[in-house]
């Protein structure tokens, strides 16, 4: 169905439309074989509270966007390569319900439908979008993901030394590594993460001692698995670089 529709006259309408609604900061999304398989308002998880955010799922590539008018208007683009994503679902818990992560090298946050038919369809079609484009490549699904943020909210005390207490004064900041919420203190260093940035981004002491010795390897996971453990609420699992503060 999806080659069927790459050269219709209607699928490059639909592409058209996209491209119009990010307008001129919007980066162009016509290219032979893309096909719009569909859309919808989804809440994102960021750092500092849930928001609804534009999503347009093509055969390729995963787009989202701020809304600024609904339906006519969308800022702050980001395009996510489907072929190195992967998708875990969320247990539903209180308000937050019908959801699932969104992972991969550059980039994880959590997502949530408005309903349990919608979580459906689209974590239905995103895996048949990758499955699809990997059997095509003759890759292999990727097993990197970057660390998913522990929000500003679940953390009123540095996760690193355990003593320094938040306060407007004295911020959060987060390591880019594990993703914990850690005092200004406690992550000074910056360490380069290829994936995340061609510049050294902050990291925590914690993963710089082990990313200087090459134990790679147990830095993020043996981190990220306690704290998740330990944890009852899927807001544990949240990031966003929306929200970011450039200076942190």
């Amino acid at each position: 169905m999806v080659d069927r529709l790459a050269n219709s006259e209607a699928n490059t309408r639909r592409l058209s439309i996209v491209e119009n609604c990010f307008g001129a900061a919007g980066q162009p999304l016509t290219i032979p074989g893309r096909v719009l398989i569909g859309e919808g308002v989804l809440t994102k998880l960021c750092r500092k509270k849930p928001k609804a955010r534009q999503f347009f799922l093509f055969n390729d590539i995963l787009v989202y966007g701020n809304i600024v008018i609904q339906k006519k208007k969308y800022n702050k683009q980001h395009i996510i390569p489907l072929e190195n994503v992967t998708i875990d679902s969320i247990k539903d818990e209180g308000d937050l319900r019908n959801g699932w992560l969104i992972k991969t090298p550059t980039k994880s946050f959590a997502v949530y439908a408005a309903t349990a038919t919608e979580k459906s369809e689209w974590m239905n079609h995103i895996n048949k979008c990758v499955t699809d484009l990997l059997s095509k490549s003759g890759k292999t699904p990727s097993n990197e993901h970057t660390a998913i943020w522990v929000p500003d909210s679940e953390a009123t005390v540095c996760m690193h030394c355990q003593k320094a207490k938040f306060t407007p004064v004295n911020r959060r900041h987060h390591c880019r590594k594990c993703g914990f919420v850690v005092c200004g203190p406690c992550s000074e260093k910056r360490f380069l993460l290829p994936n995340q940035s061609s510049k050294p981004v902050r990291i925590c002491d914690f993963c710089y001692d082990l990313l200087s010795t090459g134990d790679m390897a147990t830095c993020q996971p043996t981190r990220s698995d306690s704290y998740s453990q330990s944890s009852k609420s899927p807001l544990n699992n949240v990031s966003d670089d929306d929200d970011d503060d450039s200076s942190d």
